[in-house]
């Protein structure tokens, strides 16, 4: 029987409660059904990431070599990580050999654990997710939840915790932030995208340089993923001598490499960047719930948000919806032609 991570057990019950606590109880015979009904080995030690664990295998059945059986918690936010997996068919992200879906598992291709944030390169870790995005921008196949339907709830909630959180945001930063989900968020193309694509979601591997895990599946707009590469480089964007250059910098070769629109990418890291400034306030983040580095990470929120409103004047390039631009090539127009 396998043998659960404590801190992984520890950050499941404080984040499920009971729930996270039943299902810790019934993971170990979940990972043993599953090892023999893929016909697998263990073949090292137990890994977590924030929802799930990761055991790495050997295969013995008719399709012998090495993989990993993963895992995750049930929640809505891990339904469709295998829908995204076979559409992409090992084309940027790792392989998917098997999944089952009630138990919320698979078995995936075995990579390096060495991940794109243990580069020092700023640059390099720029162009790799930003090659990584446009690769994984694939026309989306039916039945993935839609990021457009997401429009209306992010104003809702961006204009309650304005209202609500104690921040020191100007009344433009979050008007910004309000205008991107007017502007773009609204009519996006039907394009298969990440959703979570940030450094330590790529990862080392020997079929190709650097391979995406952990997506989320979502579809539409390939530049939404700006911002979460951005949020995930606070520490190395925060070593540079001049942090505005650094975000510029990081931006440009990003959206050079995924060949997107400069000031669309930007408008969507800006937005990434409120909402992560309001979520801090309200729920903490997973590296930080509380105390002085909940505080740092939540001020560098803010001067990054303000750093990128800079260059988002209302009806500026870029402001146009989907529908009303020729889309770039090589992307999918909004009914995935």
């Amino acid at each position: 029987m396998i043998r659960t991570p404590e801190a992984f057990t520890q950050a499941t019950i404080t984040r499920e409660g009971a729930a996270g606590a039943a299902w810790l109880a019934e993971l170990p015979g979940i990972v043993e059904g599953l090892l023999a009904r893929w016909g697998c080995e263990p073949d090292g030690e137990v890994m977590h990431g924030g929802v799930g664990v990761i055991v790495p295998v050997r295969r013995t059945a008719a399709d012998p070599g090495t993989a990993v059986l993963k895992v995750s918690f049930p929640h809505p936010g891990n339904v469709h990580e295998p829908d995204a997996f076979a559409a992409w068919g090992g084309r940027g992200a790792v392989l998917l050999h098997e999944r089952d879906d009630e138990r919320f598992a698979m078995l995936l291709e075995r990579v390096r654990t060495s991940t794109l944030a243990e580069v020092r390169d700023s640059d390099q870790v720029a162009t790799v997710a930003g090659r990584l995005n446009h690769r994984l921008a694939v026309p989306a196949p039916p039945g993935l939840p839609r990021l457009h339907r997401q429009a209306d709830r992010w104003e809702q909630e961006l204009h309650r915790d304005a209202r609500e959180l104690p921040h020191s945001l100007a009344p433009r930063v979050v008007a910004a932030a309000v205008a991107t989900v007017r502007e773009l968020g609204r009519v996006q193309p039907d394009t298969l995208v990440h959703g979570d694509l940030h450094a330590r979601n790529i990862l080392r591997a020997e079929r190709e340089p650097w391979l995406a895990v952990d997506p989320k599946g979502w579809v539409g707009d390939p530049a939404y993923d700006c911002g979460t590469l951005l949020k995930s480089r606070a520490l190395a964007l925060l070593e540079a001598d001049d942090l505005r250059a650094a975000v510029q910098r990081t931006l440009d070769v990003f959206v050079d490499a995924a060949e997107l629109d400069p000031q669309r990418a930007r408008r969507w890291a800006q937005f990434h960047a409120v909402q992560a400034a309001f979520h801090g306030r309200r729920h903490g983040f997973r590296i930080a719930r509380s105390g002085p580095r909940l505080d740092w990470l939540t001020q560098f929120m803010d001067q990054l948000a303000t750093l990128l409103t800079e260059r988002v004047p209302p009806g500026g390039p870029g402001s146009t919806p989907w529908s009303a631009r020729q889309p770039p090539a090589g992307r999918s127009t909004p009914d995935g032609s």
